[in-house]
C-alpha cells in the first residue's frame, strides 16, 4: 500500500481508507514521511468510518484507486454531489438525495421508508397527502425522512417532492418491487415501487438503520401446505435493520410467523406492551418474546445487534394508537367472522386469502380490504386507522433513529476520549 509519502506499492481495491495528513504536499513530494500520517486499511463495516472528526480534525474518508495511490490524497469523497436530479451518486449505483446523504455523513438520525404504499395502496390524491404528511412526522420527530423508489432503473434513496407528486400519479405503472424483483428492474430500466424487502435492501446497503411501514407480511394460514411465506420473513432474516411497524395482519397465521422469525434470528420486540400486536388491534393472543418501553431501550439492542454483526433485522411491534383503536376492531372483527366462515366452509391453502378479502370487503362495506388485479393482496383502509397506524409508526422511528444516532454518537466520543 503507498503511504501518502509515495513509498511502497497499493493494491487495495475499491475499499475505503481512512487518511490523516498534516504535512503539506511539497513535503510529501520530497518522500519524507509526515510524522503524524497514518494510512490504515478499514473495512466498510468499520465504526471509524462514520466517526464524526472533531472540531479543527483534517481526517477524511477518502476512496483510494484501485491501482495506486497518488502522492497527494484526492479530495473526491464517497458521494459526489450531481446536477439535474439535485441527487447525489453513491459508488454503489443508488442515487442518494443529498439531504439524506449529509444527514448519513454527520451520523444523524435517518429513518427510510416504502413506496408501494404510495403507488399501490391508495389512490391520487390521498397517497401523496398520506406521504408527504408521513415524512411531515418523521421531521417533526428529528429525523430524516428518505422514501426510497426505483426511478428509470436507477434506485433512489430520498425523494423530493416532485418525484413524490409522480410517483403519487403514476400509482400502479410503478412495479410492485420485492427483493427477487430488483435486478429485473433495475436492467430494465423501468419503475419500481419498493416493498418491505427492496425497501431494506436499498436503505441497510447506503447505512440507513431503521426503516418504517404500516405492517409486515407473514406466513399465510396453510401455509405448511402452500408455502406462502411473505419474503420480508427472509430479509429480516439476513438484513440488519430494525423495522418499525403495527405488527402482522390477522388474516395471516401469526403465531407460524412469529416462529418463522425465530428461525430467522430475528430480535422481535413489542414496544410498550407485553403482546405482539396484529396491526389493526393491539392484541393477538401471542406474546411478544421482548419488551421495549423508550426510543433508548430499542437504540441500544439496534446498537448491540450492529455490533456483535448477528447479521438479522429487528421487529420492533408498535400497537395501534388507542384512540384509533375502535375503527381497527371493527375490521378485525370482520377479519375473524371471514375465518370462522372459511373454516366452516373447508376453504384451504390458495382459495383462502381470496376468499378472506371478498368476505371482509362485504363486511365493512368495501372499506377495508381489496385484492387487485394481479392476484396480489394489498390492503385498504379508506378510514382513518391504517393512515393512523403510518404515521404513528413514523412517530416511534424517528425518535428511535435519533436515540441510536445520539447513542453513536456518545460512544464515538468516549472513544475519542480514551484514545486520547
Amino acid at each position: 500500500m503507498d503511504a501518502p509519502c509515495g513509498r511502497g506499492a497499493c493494491s487495495v481495491g475499491p475499499d475505503y481508507a481512512f487518511v490523516c495528513t498534516v504535512k503539506c504536499a511539497s513535503q510529501q513530494r520530497k518522500r519524507k514521511p509526515p510524522p503524524y500520517t497514518a494510512l490504515t486499511r478499514l473495512s466498510l463495516s468499520s465504526p471509524l468510518l462514520r466517526r464524526q472528526p472533531a472540531a479543527g480534525d483534517r481526517r477524511r474518508f477518502l476512496p483510494v484507486p484501485s491501482a495506486r495511490c497518488s502522492p497527494r490524497p484526492s479530495t473526491h469523497h464517497p458521494v459526489r454531489s450531481g446536477r439535474g436530479d439535485n441527487l447525489a451518486q453513491m459508488s454503489t449505483g443508488v442515487a442518494v438525495a443529498p439531504e439524506v446523504a449529509d444527514a448519513l455523513a454527520r451520523g444523524g438520525a435517518v429513518v427510510a421508508l416504502e413506496s408501494t404504499i404510495i403507488c399501490h395502496g391508495m389512490p391520487y390524491p390521498k397517497n401523496l397527502q398520506t406521504a408527504m404528511e408521513v415524512e411531515a412526522v418523521v421531521r417533526e420527530n428529528g429525523a430524516v425522512p428518505a422514501t426510497i423508489a426505483i426511478l428509470h432503473g436507477v434506485p433512489h434513496v430520498g425523494l423530493n417532492s416532485e418525484q413524490l407528486k409522480n410517483l403519487a400519479i403514476s400509482g400502479g405503472k410503478f412495479q410492485k418491487t420485492a427483493r427477487r424483483d430488483i435486478a429485473h428492474v433495475v436492467a430494465s430500466g423501468a419503475n419500481g415501487a419498493t416493498t418491505v424487502s427492496a425497501t431494506m435492501f436499498f436503505a441497510h446497503k447506503v447505512g440507513i438503520p431503521i426503516f418504517v411501514t404500516g405492517g409486515i407480511g407473514g406466513v399465510h394460514r396453510h401455509g405448511e401446505q402452500t408455502m406462502d411465506i411473505s419474503s420480508d420473513l427472509t430479509e429480516l432474516g439476513k438484513t440488519p435493520m430494525a423495522v418499525i411497524s403495527a405488527g402482522v395482519k390477522s388474516i395471516l397465521d401469526i403465531p407460524r410467523t412469529l416462529e418463522y422469525l425465530e428461525t430467522q434470528g430475528v430480535t422481535v420486540a413489542a414496544y410498550r406492551t407485553n403482546e405482539f400486536p396484529a396491526f389493526f388491534t393491539e392484541t393477538s393472543g401471542c406474546q411478544a418474546p421482548c419488551r421495549v418501553d423508550s426510543p433508548e431501550e430499542c437504540a441500544k439492542i439496534i446498537h448491540a445487534n450492529k455490533n456483535l454483526h448477528l447479521g438479522s433485522g429487528i421487529l420492533i411491534a408498535v400497537p395501534i394508537p388507542k384512540q384509533h383503536a375502535a375503527s381497527g376492531n371493527i375490521i378485525e372483527s370482520a377479519i375473524q367472522k371471514a375465518l370462522k366462515e372459511a373454516e366452516d366452509k373447508k376453504i384451504l391453502g390458495n382459495a383462502i386469502t381470496p376468499f378472506m378479502l371478498d368476505r371482509v370487503k362485504e363486511l365493512t362495506g368495501g372499506a377495508s380490504l381489496e385484492a387487485n388485479h394481479h392476484h396480489r393482496m394489498k390492503v385498504l383502509l379508506s378510514g382513518c386507522s391504517d393512515i393512523a397506524l403510518v404515521k404513528n409508526n413514523a412517530a416511534v422511528g424517528a425518535k428511535i433513529a435519533v436515540a441510536l444516532s445520539n447513542l453513536q454518537q456518545q460512544k464515538t466520543n468516549r472513544l475519542g476520549r480514551s484514545a486520547l
